[in-house]
């Protein structure tokens, strides 16, 4: 997630907000344009976002 918003910053994108904590298992950062939603897996698992887009494609997927 660091790595992730050091560089977008150091591309000119700063984000304009940020919610959550990293304990919480949920952290949203607002970049404009782009909208971050980083999860551990409990969360992702709960929350199954993915199946509430529906046909909507993520453009980038890290899972670790």
């Amino acid at each position: 997630m660091e790595r992730l918003g050091h560089e977008l910053k150091e591309a000119g994108i700063p984000p304009r907000h940020e919610e959550g904590h990293r304990e919480s298992g949920w952290v949203l950062i607002d970049f404009g344009d782009v909208i971050v939603h980083v999860f551990s897996p409990e969360k992702r698992d709960y929350y199954r976002l993915e199946d509430l887009w529906g046909k909507t494609t993520p453009i980038v997927r890290f899972t670790g």
